[in-house]
């Protein structure tokens, strides 16, 4: 299991860095990585749509089929639509969203950006996140992106992970460490 998850590591590789030169060969960068945000929008929207690019049953042909179709409605059309076309044919699907997850991994690593990967117990505002931007940029002297996540289960607080390190502030976390302390007093 650990070797195919490597394999499909490496294949999602191999395609976002030839979307990527690809992209940056026609100076279309932005529009290729704003298309990628729609698609993980789309896909994270619908657990139809991700079981569908998974299904080993449905046909790389019917799934390319039902790609474009959604891709024209989402108004996602050359090089992306060429490039989900593409993988569509060659019955990579499956690999879709890890393959967008490395391309704007290494588009933010070649401009100089950082992602923090921020778990909220509810959505943010957008002055709550602008603000997490801000004190994270003046902490780590680069622009962030943000990869939120909601997690009812933290109760409050952020949990905010930036490269290796991590700033657990959740108030389970709190109450754990309550908790621990108390067992030590009585």
């Amino acid at each position: 299991m650990a070797a195919d998850n490597k394999g499909s590591e490496n294949l999602a590789e191999r395609y976002a860095a030839a979307l990527l030169e690809l992209a940056d060969g026609q100076s279309n960068l932005d529009a290729v990585a704003s298309d990628l945000e729609n698609i993980k929008d789309l896909l994270d929207g619908s657990d139809d749509l991700r079981r569908m690019i998974a299904s080993p049953v449905i046909n790389s042909e019917d799934q390319g089929k039902a790609m474009a179709a959604i891709l024209k409605k989402a108004k996602i059309g050359g090089l992306t639509a060429q490039f989900v076309s593409v993988v569509a044919s060659n019955a990579r699907l499956a690999v879709l969203p890890t393959m967008i997850k490395v391309f704007q991994d290494e588009l933010a690593r070649r401009r100089g950006e950082m992602t923090a990967n921020v778990t909220a117990a509810k959505a943010l505002t957008k002055k709550q996140e602008e603000a997490l931007m801000a004190t994270l940029k003046k902490s780590y002297g680069s622009d962030v992106n943000l990869e939120m996540q909601v997690d009812p289960s933290i109760l409050g607080g952020l949990i905010v992970r930036v490269g290796s390190r991590m700033v657990d502030s959740s108030l389970r976390t709190k109450l754990q460490k309550l908790k621990f302390a108390m067992k030590g007093v009585a």
